[in-house]
């Protein structure tokens, strides 16, 4: 009969538990943006088949609207409380690696992480980025290559990391420089780089906010492994966001936000050569490590379409 309606169909008027899904996915159906309306709809099912999954309790879901309240109260100028939420749930690692496959050739990204909040200094090769002269010297050389192996001239290398005790400079403001152990370099027409620093050491991830209240219900450590963080660019290829790990250093199999690849660790090799130190411009002994980079080139946009006279 005109104008009835089959009580099993969904109403976009009317809420039910069994169709709950359906009926508000259905009030994105005219977004604009073919994109948006794929993951609008998508979320708001995976959203309400956890609800019910779980049996979420009122409390619960209040519970979870102060959490995330109070991530967003946490972030600030020099912290970023729903990256840390996004890397220890693992889901930035996933975004990144699935944006960024590397196949068997180009070098393997990783994330980037909270702490890269300041402009890093121009650097010339070979520069120290330790301003604070602590913790043991070390010197760190690469080359960036692309995917048909040829240099890179001219790429930015954006490097930041940790001190010696496992602080960044954010975290200790008046204490150290700003923009310790930060740089930004210029490959040379080899492609090579080069800089002085220390050794990082591992660190705990911040937990005086709603994460780390978090990671300790969970009974989980908030540590990450030892690493320096590069950031690749420049014409042409595609941006790189990757960590040096050193070998050797605790939590590489159990990095707090998982963003450890086994082609990422690299040994920190003690140097005992005056003559090199030297040359270095860094006391005897050192640490070296040698962490190779390729990354990808874009492809070239296909050539502009003529006409049948050539124009």
């Amino acid at each position: 009969m005109a104008g009835t309606r089959d009580d099993d169909a969904p109403s976009s008027a009317l809420f039910d538990e069994q169709h709950s899904a359906e009926i508000v996915a259905g009030s994105f159906a005219a977004t604009p943006d073919p994109r948006l309306r794929e993951i609008m709809t998508a979320l708001v099912e995976h959203a309400h088949a956890f609800v019910e999954e779980v049996g979420l309790t009122t409390a619960e879901w209040q519970h979870a609207i102060d959490f995330l309240t109070e991530t967003g109260q946490a972030c600030s100028g020099t912290r970023q409380e729903f990256i840390l939420l996004s890397d220890v749930l693992g889901v930035s690692m996933l975004v990144e690696t699935l944006n960024n496959r590397s196949g068997d050739t180009l070098t393997e990204s990783t994330v980037e992480g909270p702490f890269h909040l300041l402009a890093s200094p121009r650097r010339e090769l070979g520069d120290d980025i330790d301003e604070v002269g602590s913790g043991e010297p070390c010197l760190i050389t690469g080359r960036v290559l692309d995917d048909r192996g040829d240099p890179v001239a001219g790429a930015q290398v954006d490097v930041w990391q940790a001190d010696a005790d496992g602080f960044y400079d954010v975290q200790r403001p008046g204490e150290v420089p700003e923009r310790n152990l930060r740089g930004l370099f210029s490959t040379d027409e080899s492609g090579r780089f080069w800089f002085r620093s220390v050794v990082p050491c591992y660190y705990p991830i911040p937990t005086d906010g709603p994460v780390g209240r978090l990671l300790h219900a969970s009974d989980r450590h908030p540590y990450r492994a030892a690493h320096v963080h590069f950031e690749v660019s420049a014409p042409g290829v595609r941006t790189l966001t990757t960590h040096l790990f050193v070998a050797g250093s605790p939590y590489l199999d159990s990095d707090a936000v998982f963003g450890v690849k086994r082609s990422l660790i690299r040994e920190f090799a003690e140097v005992d050569d005056p003559d090199r130190a030297e040359e270095a411009g860094l006391r005897n002994p050192f640490r070296h490590a040698d962490f190779p980079i390729i990354v990808q080139r874009e492809q070239a946009p296909p050539p502009a379409a003529t006409s049948d006279d050539g124009r």
